[in-house]
């Protein structure tokens, strides 16, 4: 009998090394950036399932290892916690996959080649969609232009039976052919919305460019074409446009995504996906800026970690100016290359200050597009006056965002450390529009206040970083380049280098700062036990190699909660 009790104690100690938590999962022999302010670097990984079990050198973790455990040797090569896009579109990605990609065009000419090679498989018609043109990118000229913008002509005469909508790179202006205005019911006659322009020339001729809140004009016969699907044919659409942002997204290292504005409808249908066990990547989305009386919907949020951490959605989007380039960003002073405009306000201030109000009220964060000087002013006086009983706390906790924050007043950039309102900026866009800005801001505005990372660093605020896609492509290693170099890839051309990120600095914000940035530090962004196994392995060391080695970069392996979603 005196026995037993020791029999006892041997079983429970059986049962607990049996139930000892082990590695499914072991990396090692690598040069490992953790992004871990307390252990930097390591050499091996160890993972239980989904989660990190510990972080080590290669002795230490391989003693976690069993019989059955997956040992990979990374051979020296490079691992970081996996990219987290901070801001981008993830349904247009795919869509931009499947339609006209003009990202990488170089003449109003080529595009419309495009166009009419894809009308000889068109059916008479179907609307003809297409996303990337830049007028300030092309290498040849247009013929005759209004502010730059070519006339439709050339595109209606090679597409009379399609209707045509080609949207600027930043989302923020299209043109449309003279088969899409007819059907838009378009005419000279035609007023200009409130908070966006039909571009006209002087004897007010329709060039087929519609600026911000004009789009909807075109959009609106567009969207009856596609509703005339049946909802299976939509969700079907759907569902290959997310697998193949998806597959964009992990072939180039990128665990999570923060999407920046889907409506009711399309969160239904990634909650769908997620729950179904389908979508490969984490989504963290906003909710698309509601209409006033769609707000009391956003008592149905926060949705957090649904589809075992692969689906959030935690914020609200709202727009309130457009993009430099299409000249809707708004200024506190005239353009410099059109004297007579300040840009657009998209969405009246009363209206963003409703919506800041009900985030407030339902616990979400609020996500604000600004890239002019006076809209980013304005919409840091909405949050100080929305937020301000809870901005005597030392440390303003909400995390809300302006999405862009391009171009600023040097007056206001101490008031995002001091409001706790997050950068959300896309470093990409700086080189991206670098041979414009200056023609747009003029020297004096552009070297002070334009992409002014460092400055806002400096001043102690929260960035975020990501490509604003398919505006830009999704890849993180263009972007990181931007941020380090402040040069274009291909001509060399330097954008006010004063105001570049540290090495270390950039990787940060592609991982824990954009974790920061989504309320997830405590999940993922660095290399931590207890954190998601997201972690990319890459052939070049992106924390010492050479600036131009950033792009030769190769993802050699992606791994989203502890299984390889992409191997080269």
């Amino acid at each position: 009998m005196k026995l037993y009790p020791f029999l006892f104690a041997a079983i429970l100690f059986l049962v607990a090394c049996a139930q000892k938590p082990g590695a499914t999962l072991v990396l090692f022999n690598g040069n490992i950036f953790t992004a871990d302010s307390l252990h930097p670097h390591a050499a091996a990984i160890a993972i239980n399932g989904e989660r990190i079990l510990a972080v080590g050198s290669d002795e230490e973790i391989k003693k976690l290892a069993g019989t059955k455990t997956e040992m990979v040797d990374l051979h020296g090569a490079f691992a970081m916690p996996g990219f987290i896009e901070g801001h981008g579109h993830f349904s247009s990605l795919g869509r931009s996959l499947q339609n006209l990609n003009l990202l990488s065009t170089k003449s109003w000419q080529e595009i419309t080649g495009l166009v009419a090679e894809k009308t000889k498989t068109a059916k008479a018609g179907d609307w003809i969609e297409g996303r990337g043109w830049h007028q300030e990118k092309w290498t040849d000229s247009p013929g005759p232009t209004v502010n730059g913008y070519p006339y439709h002509d050339m595109l209606s005469a090679v597409s009379p039976d399609n209707p045509v909508v080609l949207y600027h790179a930043s989302g923020h202006g299209l043109i449309a052919n003279e088969k899409a205005m007819q059907l838009a019911g378009i005419s000279r006659e035609t007023a200009n919305p409130v908070g966006g322009r039909i571009v006209r020339d002087a004897k007010g001729n329709l060039t087929g460019v519609f600026e911000e809140n004009a789009m909807d004009l075109i959009e609106k016969p567009f969207s009856v074409w596609k509703n005339r699907r049946s909802e299976a044919e939509q969700r079907a659409a759907f569902d290959k446009s997310v697998e193949l942002a998806s597959q964009e997204c992990l072939a180039k290292g990128i665990t999570s995504f923060q999407d920046a504005g889907s409506d009711f409808w399309e969160i239904g249908q990634y909650r769908r996906l997620a729950e179904a066990g389908r979508l490969n990547l984490r989504l963290w989305v906003m909710i698309a800026q509601p209409k006033m009386e769609d707000l009391p919907k956003l008592a149905e949020f926060p949705q957090i970690g649904l589809g075992n951490s692969h689906f959030t959605v935690r914020a609200v989007k709202a727009y309130f100016d457009g993009a430099l380039g299409s000249y809707g960003a708004w200024l506190l002073a005239p353009y410099s290359d059109k004297p007579d405009s300040y840009g657009q306000n998209t969405t009246p201030v009363e209206q963003i200050a409703a919506i800041a109000a009900a985030c407030k009220k339902y616990g979400l964060q609020c996500c604000v597009h600004a890239i002019g000087d006076r809209a980013n002013r304005e919409i840091l006086n909405v949050y100080q006056s929305t937020l301000l009983p809870d901005l005597r706390s030392p440390t303003p906790t909400q995390r809300w965002r302006i999405e862009h924050a391009q171009h600023l007043n040097p007056q206001d950039i101490p008031r995002f450390h001091q409001l706790g309102v997050v950068a959300a900026m896309q470093a990409i866009h700086c080189t991206s529009d670098a041979p414009f800005v200056v023609k747009r801001l003029g020297p004096d505005r552009a070297r002070k206040g334009a992409y002014a990372w460092r400055s806002l660093l400096d001043s102690g605020a929260h960035l975020a970083n990501g490509t604003d896609t398919p505006v830009e492509d999704v890849d993180p290693l263009p972007c990181l380049y931007a941020a380090v170099t402040r040069k274009r890839a291909d001509t060399g051309l330097e954008f006010f280098p004063e105001q570049k990120m540290t090495r270390e600095e950039a990787l940060l914000s592609y991982t824990i700062w954009n974790a920061w940035a989504a309320f997830e530090e405590k999940d993922k962004g660095s290399l931590v036990k207890g954190k998601l196994a997201d972690i990319v392995v890459l052939s070049k060391d992106l924390l010492h190699c050479a600036p131009e080695e950033i792009l030769q970069a190769q993802i050699l392996k992606t791994i989203v909660g502890g299984k390889t979603r992409f191997e080269r």
